[in-house]
């Protein structure tokens, strides 16, 4: 799994610099639930499954995950929350009601905003119709299935245990439960995938309530045991031409239907965007709750015990669960701007470059690599394949 950042001590009481406290950023929570019941050959998440726990179970989880909304609402104050996000690890592992007393306990400390966006992340295999009836009762208003794909043999090499028609029924369960907004998580770029592989999973969104895609090209982390097989020549690295392809296919399927690319590997119909990941791409606040989740409070970015056990003794112990810290310098934070909201097909405000970065930036929008839309500066489509090396060239 990868490893945590290096970083200042934090302390041990959790608290933050005044200068963080005095953000009036919109705030959202991150809820991280680590449990597994397999891993992934691919995934190099933080994840457990119950072999690796032993006898910890979900409920010194859930006490300890508890215990830290309480002490961000020590620390923080009264608070507003726009989203709340549910990840992992696979939080519907966990009883419908325990992920329903975590967000109680976020109303009860802080002000959950009465639009507000809470999801959950899920696997398939671990819902049914009552499970995602009792989500929507206690207020989750956003599902994100990860289907990765619908073809068998590609599921296979991902190490998915679900069936191609398990992700479909259980957005339509979503639904017929009230869900206001449903998303797809797609894979492409797997080992033996073909073209017509990839677009039988695009063309199974046409089959769903979806308003949301994310498409995601495979990347083989090394210590997986898809990193080993690379390695070892059982099978085939991802070929760049065979995911540029892909993605371009993905474009054109889903603009088709009527999704937007709002963000490099997000596509959402009108107003389905993931509110929650918008805040991450535009630099807003977060509290990360559970084992090895990261916060960002005004310019304070932290990061928790990586281990369930060491976190949650942290917070039995009464101390704060965070590991280490980094306060961000105004160029640290300006750098990230960038970094992240060239990401966003809203693209960024020109102000935030710098007068040399601003000559790199017109260099790219006359050879048709961006394009200046009012003050803003955004990619074009087919520069998003390489956004990341684009956006590097462009900073000092």
């Amino acid at each position: 799994m990868a490893q945590l950042p290096d970083g200042d001590p934090a302390p041990r009481d959790g608290s933050l610099p005044p200068s963080a406290l005095a953000s009036h950023s919109p705030f959202s929570l991150y809820i991280h639930v680590p449990f597994c019941r397999t891993r992934c050959g691919y995934c190099d998440f933080n994840t457990y499954t119950p072999s690796e726990l032993g006898d910890l179970s979900p409920d010194t989880y859930l006490s300890a995950a508890l215990a830290e909304i309480d002490l961000a609402a020590r620390i923080l104050g009264p608070k507003r929350v726009e989203t709340v996000f549910f990840g992992g690890g696979t939080p519907t592992m966990v009883p419908a009601d325990a992920l329903a007393r975590l967000l109680d306990a976020v109303r009860e400390r802080f002000e959950l905003a009465a639009d507000a966006e809470v999801t959950t992340e899920a696997n398939p295999e671990t819902l049914s119709p009552h499970y995602l009836e009792t989500l929507r009762r206690s207020g989750f208003t956003r599902l994100s299935l990860g289907l990765q794909s619908v073809v068998p043999h590609v599921l296979k090499v991902l190490e998915r245990t679900h069936t191609p028609r398990r992700g479909l029924d259980a957005a339509g369960w979503a639904r017929d439960a009230g869900f206001e907004h449903i998303s797809l998580d797609l894979i492409y770029g797997t080992p033996g995938e073909s073209m017509d592989d990839w677009l039988a999973s695009l063309d199974a969104v046409t089959a769903t309530p979806v308003d949301h895609v994310s498409a995601y090209s495979l990347i083989v982390e090394e210590g997986t045991r898809l990193g080993l097989q690379v390695r070892r020549g059982d099978v085939p690295m991802p070929d760049d031409d065979d995911l540029a392809d892909k993605y371009l296919a993905a474009e054109r399927v889903l603009s088709g239907l009527g999704f937007e690319n709002y963000e490099v590997s997000n596509w959402a119909k009108p107003r389905g965007e993931c509110r929650h990941n918008l805040a991450y791409w535009r630099g807003n606040d977060w509290w990360g709750i559970g084992p090895g989740a990261h916060s960002h409070i005004g310019g304070v970015r932290f990061w928790n015990r990586k281990h369930p056990r060491s976190y949650a003794a942290s917070l039995a112990a009464g101390e704060s669960p965070a590991l280490a810290r980094e306060v961000l310098s105004d160029d640290d934070r300006r750098v990230e701007r960038v970094l992240l909201e060239l990401r966003l097909a809203e693209g960024m405000a020109l102000e935030v470059l710098t007068p040399s970065e601003l000559i790199r930036a017109e260099a790219l929008i006359a050879d048709g690599r961006a394009e200046r839309f009012g003050d803003r500066l955004r990619l074009t489509r087919d520069t998003r394949l390489v956004a990341d090396g684009v956006i590097r060239d462009l900073l000092d």
